[in-house]
């Protein structure tokens, strides 16, 4: 009985947080959900294709910065870890995405792996909080443009090739799903304006590039 009355209280205790509070709980629980396999069809396709042909690779490399700094700007803070948990899973899928997008278009060489060397240094400073606040700080207002940018970057890729054969609906979809509950959860937990501002640019840009990727999957099954 003990144990049953314990839990009834730590529910009621947890409801009385207010319910919107707990929307974003749910809210963040389905968007960490969502992100464990987000990019997971964007690399089947590649590795299907054995070609990475309409993938944007500076597209992916800004991309990657962006989560990588959002990522420890929240770390660094110590935010509460359900409003960020998306963040490491996307990193660990971008490394993934980023390999196969490098291997099909012969960019594997040493100055990749010098970069990736440095990468890792740096974010293993990061890890150890060794890694200055000041400059985190300084770049976070910048992973708005940046993001925007290497969404940008993607969505002028295809409709430069005309072609989306190489590009997952399925990840942009869930792109903008997960972008637009993030809107909600970071406007309830921390109204963080710089994150919302990224947050709402993002769910504008994946949407545009969900779109021309079903127009030209659409154009080229035709032709």
């Amino acid at each position: 009985m003990d144990s049953i009355d314990d839990i009834q209280e730590a529910v009621v205790k947890y409801m009385d947080r207010g319910i919107v509070l707990v929307i974003a709980d749910l809210l963040s629980l389905i968007t960490v959900s969502s992100c464990l396999f987000i990019k997971v069809p964007q690399i089947n396709t590649i590795r299907e294709n054995k070609s990475s042909k309409g993938i944007s690779i500076l597209g992916l490399c800004l991309e990657l910065f962006s989560y990588t700094v959002m990522m420890s700007y929240n770390y660094t803070n110590r935010y509460e870890f359900l409003s960020y948990m998306e963040y490491p899973i996307l990193l660990l899928q971008e490394y993934v995405l980023i390999y196969f997008a490098f291997k099909y278009q012969n960019l594997l060489g040493l100055r990749t792996k010098i970069v990736a060397v440095l990468y890792v240094i740096i974010a293993v400073l990061i890890y150890l909080r060794l890694f200055p606040l000041v400059i985190l700080q300084f770049l976070v207002p910048f992973c708005t443009p940046i993001g925007a940018t290497s969404k940008v970057l993607q969505l002028i890729a295809i409709l430069r090739t005309k072609d989306a054969s190489s590009v997952s609906r399925t990840t942009w979809a869930l792109s903008a799903f997960t972008n637009m509950t993030r809107i909600y959860t970071v406007y309830v937990q921390s109204h963080d304006w710089m994150l919302l501002s990224n947050f709402l640019i993002s769910t504008f840009l994946s949407s545009s590039v969900f779109l021309a990727a079903c127009v030209y999957k659409k154009k080229t099954k035709k032709e």
